[in-house]
């Protein structure tokens, strides 16, 4: 069997990640394989295979960083939802044997970019002003779509759709579909419904008084200012996520949302 070098990326600052870090790491060297631990917050490449360890928000942030490198990551969850992890703490030697022996799959993700900043859930674009609503141009392709009063837009993934975007009232989206989803955030009109299009378009988005500007965050955790057009596209890379053979995203929506669930069962 070919040697592979894994990588366990862990959050210090989650409860109990430091504990499921240690389990995982003597689970890897009882059998032998090439280890290294990394802090979320200082990531490195040159791994064939990344386990990482938190919430949802820990395992975006690598899922960004590790797509460069084209390292597939694996998420175990010590967060709410969890989303995008496939196991939770209690299962980690059989994970780690399924995952060591290959009976998983890589899916890849795609993400987007706005300048130098890239998501993999989602943009969420709101004035700067925070007293009123703000009127937002959209443009696709550099043609004009429709104008916005609303409290801001969300420009989000399929991987995304089941966060901030579904809050707001946008559909649940396969993952494996090449879409992205415009999404309004309390739009001041009965007539904005959110967007599905395809994942090769260009998004522009313009607000009427510059002087205001925007907020733009990157998956809620990379947050800058703007002053000009925000444009948003497909980014180069996905990302790439191991899904364990048998892996069934219906089934994540059953038990995380409790989808198609009479409320007496919940």
């Amino acid at each position: 069997m070919e040697t592979k070098k894994y990588a366990i990326c862990f959050n210090p600052k989650i409860q109990n990640s430091i504990d499921v870090k240690d389990a995982l790491m003597g689970i890897l060297v009882a059998k032998k394989m090439l280890v290294e631990v990394l802090d979320v917050d200082n990531l490195k490449g040159g791994f064939d295979f990344a386990f990482v360890i938190g919430g949802d928000g820990t395992i975006l942030r690598a899922a960004r960083f590790f797509s460069q490198y084209k390292t597939p990551i694996f998420g175990v969850n010590l967060g709410r939802l969890g989303f995008l992890s496939q196991s939770s703490s209690e299962h980690l030697e059989d994970v780690v044997d399924k995952i060591i022996y290959e009976k998983f799959h890589i899916e890849e993700r795609i993400m987007l970019q706005s300048g130098d900043s890239i998501a993999l859930n989602d943009f969420v674009i709101k004035g700067n002003s925070l007293a009123r609503a703000a009127k937002l141009s959209l443009k696709i392709n550099g043609k004009p779509v429709c104008d916005y009063l609303a409290d801001g837009l969300i420009i989000s993934t399929p991987t995304g759709s089941t966060a901030y975007g579904l809050s707001a009232g946008g559909p649940v989206i396969v993952p494996g579909l090449g879409v992205i989803e415009i999404v309004p955030i309390c739009p001041h009109t009965l007539n904005a419904r959110p967007l599905v299009i395809p994942d090769d378009s260009v998004i522009s988005i313009s607000i009427e008084n510059r002087d205001d500007g925007f907020v733009v965050s990157g998956d809620g955790q990379n947050c800058f200012e703007v002053h000009s057009d925000v444009v948003i596209k497909k980014a180069e890379n996905n990302a790439r996520l191991a899904l364990l053979d048998g892996f069934d995203f219906y089934s994540i929506l059953r038990d995380k949302l409790h989808w198609g669930t009479s409320p007496a069962k919940i």
